[in-house]
């Protein structure tokens, strides 16, 4: 049996091998296979990766040694030896993870430099700025990423530096002050590294920075390895569901270098601009760089279209690959390059990140170019992603006073109290306030604040920063680079030059992500209109689809919304809600009638209410059905909770209230705790209540009738659907439904026009699922309440999991998804279990869903799968849930292709 290969050369893959290779090595490979400028080197395997975790964070055996032979292929091809005195060979070490996860995992240069090999590079370059340059950036990034020393002592010095030399940037010191800096940076090291921690660069007791450069390779690859397991890692593939056991490939580049003078640089771009799509490269650079300085927003970069003007001939030569890498891969490229004395080298490339609104057209302009089909188009939009499309801009007739300008870094708007801690962005939303993050430049390490964060505002770095591209990954509005904003995180405060405005932590502020503005105080937000681009992928995926999406809304404004964003339809109209507020009172009354007659009132009045309610959605979704849940809740919930009454009672007891008053308050304490339940969910609600006081369910039934009946007479047509919920039995549903046709058929009567209302019932009980075959026999249609039947499979309360034992389970890998997110698949097979029977016995029945899972993508295509007819969810998830229902029909009719084939 052969033995397992764990390292390959970059001409010995290519770009279908991205789970071996990790997508940064499987893309080397393919530039190298397509004849573009790339430094050669070896790619080391994810699975490498996950062995050396199930090892114990130890190297596989045989690593090292294929490890070695390849460096040995690599000296050879480059004629330049690791670590050698005379004309050393300096690597890069990188990460790159099977989905491109940036800035989440680590990276070193310049690697093979130590006090002998940087004498050769002296000698062979004749450039002894660029060599001592070159080992303080080396010294700098080992220490941070392999040896955890923290990254500000390092920048501390060089500003300490540049202040003495009376310098503004980096590359104004001269080489003397950079050989200094070498020496201050290596004892930084011996003061801030443990040397139980390293006690294989340990002398008596005291760490030296390695000189080794085996050492240095073996220490480098073991922490990228473990850079897949860092926090910032973790929270981006939890917060984009890429699976943990997945790990992280290893890339061993030989380095080129962008620090060697003028007609030297480094650069990130992209084929097409990432933030609206439009057709021109886009991107930045730095000459005299390294590639960190631009992703890291050290220095402010130049746009890329300048360097026609410093490098016109490397400029042609760039935009040629371009054009051959967006052919090649049909798609959007992320692209990093280095020149390196007039010398163009590719170091990276990738189908680059991009916000929606850029999606959406780079897709419908694909199409119209050729480059790939309608179906194509469909599958390339993230649904997910379309949210960024659907949150709030600027209104543009607000006036508001510019504060301060930056880069418009990634689109949207948001208005939020100035945090600058990620810590601190965490707390405020965790609080229910909404907050702008605001830091001189975001690094991986803020992640979590950022997901927590409303937007993000930094005063340094482009828009290919860490910050750019992470806030457009997650559809965040960004302000970057707002360079008159001198913030000072310690003191918790940013200062704005040349005004007296100051920014201290609480003081709310709006940014627009869109134009790069910063307004003091709050600006007033609209909602986007869904068009254009939008429209046309959402047209296509109508086409494509076989699943109908319908929407969640209780009020006419909400049914207008899921109509206006698509829904064919409302497949829950929850009529509790209808009953909070001013008529909440009236509620009250019903329950707490002592004889028919009180009852009566307030159900008379109810009766008035929920008509006008009823007109008002009915007229909104005409022509189209809408599904409208009879009360479901414990009548309990619309009443004072017991222990705040107790507690009112003791006051006006202590108080010297008159006995009149506390009677009355005694009195309805008692009522309300004789209907207070152990276990409500489990308990007097839903079909039990229509049951139990039949007169409730009545009045409902009647002014839907009533409604309806008012509608038609009108010229209008309403497609009410009257759904009974929490039925387990047959018997339930089949009582229910009697009483329902006896009051539709007196409305009827009594108004002269004809009522036809279909009648079915949440399956949202275990039982009811199993038991579908029979209750279908009575049912003209289910709707699965995924929420009430995800809570019920698992015997978890929906209200308290989140912030009791769902985040251990999470992180403990018991569950891998949260179930009242996205579908668990045991709650899946009693949806699919009660599609079946449903069908077996009444072959005409409807089938959908309402729960929240219907706005899931990931949910989606499990419900298309099971074959529901449509799925039910919020307004704004409309549009998702319709992308994702025609991905999901495109994917089975191209594995059904694949089959056939």
């Amino acid at each position: 049996m052969s033995e397992q290969k764990r390292v390959y050369g970059f001409r010995e893959g290519d770009a279908s091998m991205k789970y071996v290779l990790g997508g940064k090595g499987a893309n080397l490979a393919e530039m190298t296979k397509l004849g573009l400028p790339v430094p050669p080197g070896f790619t080391i395997t994810c699975q490498a990766c996950v062995e050396y975790y199930e090892a114990g964070n130890r190297f596989p055996e045989n690593l090292e040694a294929e490890i070695a032979a390849h460096v040995a292929d690599l000296e050879e091809e480059m004629s330049k030896r690791l670590g050698d005195a005379e004309d050393p060979l300096l690597v890069s070490v990188r990460s790159g993870a099977a989905f491109s996860m940036p800035g989440m995992m680590d990276t070193i240069l310049n690697l093979g430099l130590n006090e002998t090999s940087v004498r050769g590079l002296i000698e062979q370059t004749g450039n002894e700025r660029f060599a001592w340059d070159s080992y303080r950036r080396f010294i700098q990034m080992f220490s941070k990423v392999v040896l955890g020393v923290e990254g500000e002592l390092f920048e501390n010095a060089l500003s300490t530096m540049r202040q003495a030399r009376g310098v503004k940037s980096d590359t104004e010191l001269s080489a003397a002050d950079l050989e200094k800096l070498v020496g201050q940076f290596e004892e930084i090291v011996a003061t801030h590294v443990s040397a139980e921690e390293f006690p294989e660069l340990a002398e008596d007791g005291k760490v030296s920075f390695p000189q080794d450069v085996q050492s240095q390779l073996r220490l480098a690859i073991e922490a990228v390895f473990k850079s897949w397991m860092n926090r910032r890692a973790i929270d981006y593939r939890r917060l984009y569901r890429i699976p943990d056991d997945l790990g992280t490939a290893v890339n061993v580049q030989a380095m080129v270098f962008g620090n060697k003078g003028e007609t030297s640089g480094t650069g990130v771009a992209f084929t097409r601009n990432p933030a609206d799509g439009t057709k021109e490269f886009y991107g930045d650079y730095l000459l005299n760089a390294q590639g960190e300085d631009v992703v890291a927003g050290i220095r402010n970069t130049t746009p890329i279209a300048e360097l026609h003007n410093e490098l016109p001939e490397v400029a042609q030569e760039l935009e040629t690959v371009f054009t051959k890498l967006e052919n090649h891969y049909r798609d959007m490229c992320d692209i990093e390059f280095t020149i390196e004395q007039g010398k163009l080298w590719m170091l990276q490339t990738r189908v680059g990140k991009r916000t929606a609104k850029a999606a959406l057209r780079i897709a419908v302009e694909m199409v119209d170019e050729g480059l790939i089909s309608r179906e194509e188009a469909v599958l390339r939009i993230d649904p997910e992603q379309l949210d960024q499309l659907l949150h709030p801009q600027f209104d543009e007739n607000a006036t508001y006073e510019t504060l301060v300008k930056g880069l418009n870094a990634s689109p949207g708007a948001a208005v939020g109290e100035v945090v600058f801690t990620a810590e601190d962005a965490e707390e405020a939303a965790s609080s229910g306030r909404n907050a702008i993050l605001v830091r001189w430049e975001t690094t991986p390490d803020d992640l979590h604040g950022m997901i927590a964060a409303d937007g993000i505002l930094t005063s340094h770095g482009g828009k290919t920063s860490h910050a750019a591209v992470v806030a457009r990954g997650m559809g965040k509005p960004c302000v970057c680079g707002a360079e008159e904003l001198k913030i000072d995180s310690t003191k918790k405060q940013a200062v704005v030059s040349g005004s007296d405005a100051v920014l201290s932590e609480g003081t709310v502020i709006s940014i627009n992500g869109t134009t790069g503005v910063v307004v003091l105080g709050a600006v007033e937000l609209v909602s986007p209109e869904v068009s254009g681009d939008f429209d046309t992928i959402l047209s296509w995926a109508d086409d494509f689809r076989r699943m109908g999406v319908r929407a969640n809304a209780d009020t006419p404004d909400d049914a207008a919304l899921g109509r206006k964003f698509g829904a064919a339809g409302i497949g829950l109209c929850r009529t509790e809600h209808m009953f909070l507020g001013t008529r909440k009172s009236i509620v009250q009354d019903m329950i707490l009638a002592e004889d028919d007659s009180a009852r009566d009132t307030a159900l008379a009045k109810l009766l008035e209410v929920q008509t006008e309610d009823y007109l008002g959605i009915l007229e909104a979704m005409d022509g189209l059905p809408v599904t409208i849940r009879l009360l479901d809740p414990p009548l309990h919930e619309f009443l004072d909770a017991p222990r705040e009454l107790a507690v009112e009672i003791a006051r006006a007891e202590c108080e010297g209230a008159p006995e009149s008053e506390l009677e009355s308050k005694r009195k309805l304490l008692s009522q309300i705790d004789q209907m207070v339940e152990a276990n409500p969910m489990l308990g007097l609600r839903g079909c039990r209540l229509g049951l139990m006081y039949p007169e409730i369910y009545a009045m409902q039934v009647r002014a839907i009738a009533r409604a309806a009946c008012q509608l038609k007479q009108a010229g209008k047509n309403p497609m009410p659907e009257i759904m009974i919920p929490l039925v387990a039995i047959k018997a339930e549903l089949e009582t229910l439904r009697a009483e329902t046709e006896a009051v539709l058929s007196e409305v009827s009567e009594e108004c002269g026009t004809e009522v036809s209302v279909p009648i079915g019932t949440m399956i949202e009980l275990p039982r009811a699922a199993v038991m579908a075959d029979r209750i279908a026999e009575v049912a003209d249609f289910f709707s699965f309440g995924t929420n009430d039947l995800t809570q019920t499979t698992f015997g978890f309360s929906r209200d308290d999991i989140e912030g009791k034992f769902l985040p251990r389970y999470l992180d403990r890998k018991i569950l891998l998804r949260n179930p009242f997110e996205t579908i668990d698949v045991g709650v899946a097979k009693l949806v699919e279990k009660g599609c079946e029977l449903g069908r077996e016995s009444n072959a005409d029945i409807k089938l959908g869903v309402c729960g929240e899972h219907g706005g899931d993508p990931e949910s989606v295509k499990v419900f298309d799968e099971i074959g529901l007819d449509y799925v039910s969810c919020s307004p704004y998830r409309v549009p998702l849930a319709r992308l994702a229902a025609a991905q999901s029909t495109i994917a089975e009719e191209d594995t059904e292709g694949s089959d056939n084939r």
